[in-house]
């Protein structure tokens, strides 16, 4: 099955590059669409004033809301979910223990905001004490096997097309995509690979913390479960700044959680690209922004107009929403 991903995303690849003549199909000719590629025409023509080395054509993406759908919730949480409920039968205690007793009545929400620290025990029970090989299987089994609650679809179906053509445009004219997310990294990264083509080694996230182990000559690294780095808000240019050493000439966001990130990179001299994906569709995905729990965009919708970041309509700008 995992074959059978990566073909798939190998012929998005592939067809996206065939169309790099007319780039973004999945995109109305809106100005959003037309300002992104006259951004990439300009800073990859060598003859441009603004032209900038591939060694510095670095673009960071927010994965939940950005690259798929977080809506009714992040991803990650019907993950520990599920994780939550396998692992139930050797941990008797949960069922009058917060936050596994709202987990296991299938309050997911109800869980993670029984207490402050509700999310940490959570995630930290979902892997702590599995070595880094088991985890990666169990989130890839989990992939192939968990379908999103409304609509049905596996998680790796529930990715933006337009967002798929725009890795691939960015890569083929030279830029190194990274995912800049607060998701877990050891979560992501069994996936982006075969979902982006995005390897795991530019996938930024919220980390626990690992210790390495040598047990009967079998050298691993195995989970801890406590919370290392959290890649959030003002953690993501923290989190770039460590991991990729280069301050980004393209951010791609869709909350406020992505506005530091935003701000850091439009900040820096010559050409910036910024990025916002308003969620504007509740027919073909979800319209939300400044009420929601989920994904709020306000502060950084305020800033856009006057940082000059492009507001992605996905109602107006986009033709689909979803691959095929």
């Amino acid at each position: 099955m995992n074959r059978i991903i990566a073909l798939l995303a190998l012929l998005v690849s592939t067809t996206c590059l065939a169309n790099d003549s007319q780039p973004l199909p999945s995109w109305q000719d809106t100005a959003a669409r037309q300002q992104i590629i006259a951004f990439v025409s300009d800073v990859t023509d060598p003859d441009s004033a603004h032209h900038i080395p591939a060694s510095e054509r670095i673009a960071v993406f927010d994965n939940d809301g950005t690259l798929w759908a977080e809506q009714p919730l992040y991803s990650q949480l019907f993950f520990v979910a599920d994780r939550i409920r396998a692992l139930a039968p050797e941990h008797p205690d949960w069922q009058t223990e917060e936050p596994f007793a709202s987990m296991l009545k299938g309050d997911i929400a109800g869980a993670f905001g029984s207490s402050h620290d509700a999310a940490v025990k959570l995630v930290r029970a979902s892997q702590a004490g599995l070595d880094t090989d088991t985890f990666d299987q169990v989130v890839r089994d989990w992939m192939l096997n968990a379908h999103h609650p409304a609509t049905g679809k596996p998680y790796n179906q529930m990715v933006y097309q337009p967002m798929l053509e725009l890795l691939s445009y960015l890569q083929n004219n030279g830029f190194k995509n990274f995912i800049v997310s607060g998701g877990g990294i050891d979560f992501m990264r069994p996936w982006t690979e075969s979902v982006y083509g995005i390897a795991p080694e530019r996938v930024i996230g919220s980390r626990v913390a690992k210790r390495f182990e040598l047990v009967d000559g079998v050298a691993r690294v195995v989970h801890d479960g406590t919370l290392e780095f959290n890649d959030d808000k003002e953690g993501k240019p923290i989190g770039i700044s460590q991991h990729i050493g280069r301050r980004p000439i393209a951010a791609f966001g869709n909350s406020d959680g992505d506005l530091q990130m935003l701000q850091w990179t439009t900040a820096g001299s010559g050409p910036r690209l910024g990025v916002i994906v308003h969620h504007t569709d509740a027919e073909r995905e979800w319209a939300y922004d400044r009420d929601s729990s989920i994904g709020k965009l306000s502060e950084a919708l305020d800033q856009a107009p006057q940082r000059g970041w492009i507001v992605v309509d996905m109602k107006q700008d986009w033709k689909q929403v979803f691959p095929d």
